[in-house]
């Protein structure tokens, strides 16, 4: 005797009917759950610039003293006008791990002038980033590359304020070289992601100074004459780079290094001269 009932047939198809996809959210609705589980700065942290979680434009962003964050920005011309719609689809995305695949692949495909590969140019950018360590950051990894820049740095100062320094000066002066007159050199915006552990921090070194050969620039990373992989005791090692400071003329800079910071989040902390942070 059959005992099933009737409507099991029905029901077990709608168990296995997929659901359906989950609205996406805006940049806005991301930032406001974070804000809420997250990290909120405090009254003091808010008077000296960090705004904690923020949006602009279709990209959240993350603000705190003392975080570690990798950081990527770009030349105005690296996206041609006929893949910006593509490019603005790619921005929507709320998968980070595919955004960044994505974005990379762009990226990494060398179009627009590539003006950073200009041999006055490359040395222009990594003496401006090593010009504010110690200052604004302390800077853990970077490369140049032709239409972008990676860098990986523990905030001392607003991630805005910083990016404000390096695009600010680095785009007036690049202009001047280029024989360029009210050009906009750099992209507004960028991409920031902070890290969370050891393993993530030592992935994101790997990734930074590999990219260069990601792009079959050259065979190795120390070969890249504008990264940390050249400045580092061994590639992908917890040493921190060496960093030969170039004179001080010529640059905006901050008054002086702020004092120790505090902060609520938990974040890899490592003392001057020594190893990676610890998970």
């Amino acid at each position: 005797m059959n005992s099933a009932h009737p409507n099991s047939a029905a029901a077990d198809k709608a168990v296995r009917a997929p659901a359906p996809a989950p609205a996406r959210r805006s940049p806005g609705e991301l930032v406001g759950a974070k804000r809420r589980w997250h990290f909120q700065p405090s009254v003091e942290e808010k008077a000296r610039g960090f705004k904690g979680w923020y949006s602009h434009g279709f990209l959240p962003h993350f603000d705190a003293p003392g975080v570690w964050q990798f950081i990527t920005y770009r030349l105005a011309d690296s996206v041609p006008a006929e893949l910006r719609r593509e490019w603005a689809e790619i921005l929507q995305l709320e998968d980070d791990r595919e955004k960044f695949r994505r974005i990379e692949r762009h990226l990494d495909c060398g179009l627009g002038s590539c003006a950073l590969r200009d041999p006055r140019i490359g040395p222009l950018v990594q003496d401006n980033l090593w010009f504010h360590d110690g200052r604004s950051y302390r800077l853990l990894a970077w490369v140049i590359m032709p239409n972008h820049v990676h860098l990986l740095a523990e905030l001392w100062r607003p991630l805005g304020v910083v990016l404000k320094n390096w695009k600010s000066f680095t785009g007036s002066e690049a202009n001047k070289l280029l024989g360029q007159t009210g050009d906009t050199f750099w992209q507004a915006g960028y991409f920031d992601r902070y890290i969370r552990d050891r393993e993530h921090y030592r992935r994101t070194v790997r990734y930074i100074e590999n990219n260069p050969v990601k792009a079959g620039l050259v065979r190795v990373p120390e070969e890249w004459p504008w990264s940390s992989a050249r400045y580092r005791g061994s590639y992908a090692s917890d040493e921190l780079p060496v960093i030969p400071y170039p004179a001080e003329a010529g640059q905006p800079c901050p008054a002086g290094p702020d004092p120790a910071v505090r902060t609520s989040l938990v974040v890899p902390q490592i003392p001057r001269g020594q190893g990676c942070p610890r998970s």
